[in-house]
């Protein structure tokens, strides 16, 4: 649940409710400047990083919950203050959640996040969904098959049965990321080479061996697709040193390597060459 809907539900039930954000960063921290987290009287939901800086955070949001209070700003040299080894300085915000203040944080939580079209409902494809949920992306998940998608799915997960894979991807937001690991091969080499082809698409990644991308790479090729494109295919997909074929770290795998993805698109620098994932020879 996003912490604006766990914001309102609190509120709705009578709760009252503190948001603690990460207001200004100098050098090096737990969390980057707009983190946040909900303190009530009784827990805390997100994070802003841990360790005794989140400890003490909380304790100002219990405080200022506890005495009728609105608002506090403190700053903190994690070393000095914290014995946080960091090293850095950061400046805390609290506020106790009004209209206003929700309203501010539904603002928050409406910029845009990255599209993932995730082609294949199997094994892979469901523990990766599991895990994305936790994370700030925008997925669509595509299986043409009855019956391939679990009964229930994450909130952030758009669920596609349609047969026509080229039209998904020709409304592809600009910056999505493709990942392609169907039941077949020949929808897999259909889907690649429709996403190679799309601008909008920044990067694709297709499940396999080193053998399937160099069968890829040649059909591709010979269909005239662009040689800078199909050179930029991530296949194995996946970081290294993980070697186990099981689909829960082959997705867990591929959760790291799109994290990473997609810090490097929104920092605008190259996409980062990753070492090949061996376990994922899954087809």
């Amino acid at each position: 649940m996003k912490l604006f809907d766990r914001a309102r539900s609190l509120m709705n039930n009578g709760k009252q409710v503190a948001l603690v954000r990460v207001a200004r960063v100098s050098g090096s921290a737990p969390r980057e400047e707009g983190a946040m987290m909900l303190v009530t009287d009784t827990g805390i939901a997100g994070s802003i990083g841990g360790g005794t800086l989140e400890w003490k955070a909380m304790a100002e949001a219990q405080r200022l919950l506890r005495s009728g209070g609105m608002q506090s700003l403190l700053r903190y040299s994690l070393g000095p203050d914290l014995g946080q080894c960091c090293g850095g300085r950061v400046e805390v915000s609290t506020e106790i959640l009004d209209a206003s203040g929700i309203g501010r944080l539904a603002t928050d939580a409406s910029e845009p996040q990255r599209t993932i079209l995730l082609f294949g409902a199997g094994h892979v494809g469901r523990s990766l969904v599991l895990l994305l949920a936790q994370l700030p992306f925008a997925i669509t998940w595509c299986d043409p098959r009855p019956g391939a998608f679990p009964a229930v799915v994450p909130g952030n997960v758009t669920l596609r049965g349609d047969e026509d894979s080229q039209a998904l991807l020709a409304d592809a937001p600009m910056g999505s990321i493709v990942l392609v690991m169907t039941h077949s091969h020949a929808l897999d080499l259909a889907i690649v080479d429709a996403s190679l082809r799309n601008p909008a698409v920044a990067v694709t990644g297709l499940i396999g061996s080193a053998t399937k991308r160099a069968r890829f790479e040649k059909r591709l090729a010979e269909a005239g697709v662009d040689r800078q494109r199909v050179d930029s295919l991530i296949c194995p997909i996946g970081i290294g040193g993980i070697r186990s074929k099981r689909p829960e770290a082959i997705a867990i795998s591929t959760a790291a390597q799109l994290v990473a993805l997609d810090e490097s698109l929104k920092l605008g620098e190259a996409c980062p060459t990753m070492v090949p994932h061996t376990g994922s020879a899954a087809s």
